[in-house]
């Protein structure tokens, strides 16, 4: 799989990772690394472009549990963590997950037929908001972002 970046600065600073090729077991560590690095860099507000994400297996779907879980600003697995102990502490947290409704700080852009199937059949449509139009899904976080400024006041 090949991830680029591509940086929109425009109402609200937003990171898109086009994700291009499969998704699995074989290389799910690269996104959450990316993830992991531009979060340490100080980005808040992802979209994974899933536009030519052509599938996506288990494991790739626990790297977007993972990235959603450390945009929330949650604790990571350790690294030592085996994958059987990380897929049920990951199923027990979309369970919970399903009860505080979409992320706020990752949304999905446009996935394949093939992937958009996957999301639905495993609850994940329900959990990330999921775009057609990349303005919109960029907007997204910035009425978000207004939104939470006329709470405060």
């Amino acid at each position: 799989m090949k991830i680029t970046l591509t940086n929109n600065q425009k109402l609200t600073p937003v990171t898109i990772l086009h994700l291009n090729g499969k998704l699995d077991g074989t290389n799910y560590g690269s996104l959450i690394e990316e993830a992991q690095k531009i979060y340490a860099a100080g980005v808040r507000d992802i979209i994974l472009d899933l536009s030519k994400l052509i599938w996506i297996s288990s494991a790739g779907l626990g790297a977007m549990h993972q990235v959603a879980l450390l945009f929330r600003g949650n604790k990571q697995p350790e690294q030592d963590e085996s994958w059987a102990a990380y897929r049920w502490a990951a199923y027990r947290s979309i369970d919970r997950d399903h009860k505080r409704g979409t992320q706020e700080h990752v949304k999905l852009f446009s996935p394949t037929k093939e992937v958009r199937e996957v999301l639905d059949m495993i609850g994940f449509s329900s959990l990330f908001e999921i775009f057609t139009e990349l303005d919109q899904a960029i907007s997204s976080f910035h009425t978000r972002a207004l939104e939470m400024e006329s709470s405060l006041r």
